[in-house]
């Protein structure tokens, strides 16, 4: 049989079309174009229309909020290393954990940020506009929640963290009684109507498939104060905080939290 050049049927080399039915010189349609890759749309909505409202949230709710930073403190590495926060938004966690570079979807987020001197890039999590191996550590404090795809986003994490460098990741918890609380009233809430809440053996299952290996989990405790505030583990505290370390040389953690009063962690503060 003679070659197929794609623009008409093929036919034997007699000449006759061996195609019951089809005449010679029958034309093929042509074939549908591939679309390219689909974009993540982010869900900015919200944080675009309530800018104002997520940020008075923090205010209104400082013990959450300063067990929270605590918690992604306690992962992330000395000040000075080169960190990357997913998810910016305000710059509220990127401000006092010293990191000054963010990634953000949100125009008006990003413009806050920026007026506190944080370096922004629109984007999102599944599509990191750096080159591989930029940063010792990639923070996500509840972003993983709003990613379409997370698989994606982790393998972008892992992408631009040098080798043995860390990914935190900061959430509540689905299966804690403030994650029920959210799950159940999710369609009244103007930021997480949107939301995906995942428990810590998911996000673990989800890592691990990424290529990381876990280094540490640490849960925030209220009421409490620091440094009470914080424990191993997760399955009592709302907001969990996981460790995850890409693969290459130094994939150490800093092993268990600090007893209270142990020097070491201020110098993150």
């Amino acid at each position: 049989m003679d070659a197929w050049d794609g623009r008409e049927r093929p036919i034997g080399s007699s000449g006759r079309d061996t195609t019951p039915g089809v005449r010679i010189g029958f034309r093929a349609p042509p074939a549908p174009p591939v679309p390219a890759p689909e974009t993540p749309m982010p869900r900015i909505s919200a944080f675009e229309e309530h800018t104002e409202a997520y940020d008075a949230w923090f205010e209104r709710h400082r013990d959450l909020y300063e067990a929270e930073l605590c918690a992604v403190r306690a992962l992330l590495p000395p000040r000075g290393a080169e960190i990357l926060e997913v998810g910016v938004g305000s710059g509220r966690f990127a401000v006092p954990l010293g990191i000054r570079v963010g990634v953000e979807p949100s125009g008006r987020m990003a413009d806050r940020a920026r007026s506190l001197g944080i370096e922004v890039h629109e984007g999102v999590a599944e599509a990191l506009p750096f080159h591989d191996g930029c940063f010792d550590a990639v923070l996500l404090v509840t972003t993983i929640c709003f990613v379409d795809d997370v698989a994606a986003a982790l393998q972008e994490a892992r992408r631009v963290l040098k080798p043995g460098g860390r990914l935190v990741v900061g959430f509540v918890d689905r299966d804690s009684e403030l994650g029920r609380r959210y799950e159940e009233n999710r369609e009244r809430s103007r930021f997480y109507r949107e939301a995906t809440f995942f428990s810590p053996a998911e996000l673990v299952t989800l890592l691990e498939a990424a290529g990381f290996c876990i280094g540490r989990i640490v849960q925030a405790l209220l009421p409490a104060k620091p440094p009470e505030i914080l424990r191993e583990g997760h399955g009592e505290g709302a907001f969990v905080a996981i460790q995850a370390l890409a693969p290459g040389h130094g994939s150490t953690s800093d092993g268990p939290l600090d007893p209270p009063g142990a020097p070491g962690r201020e110098d993150r503060a």
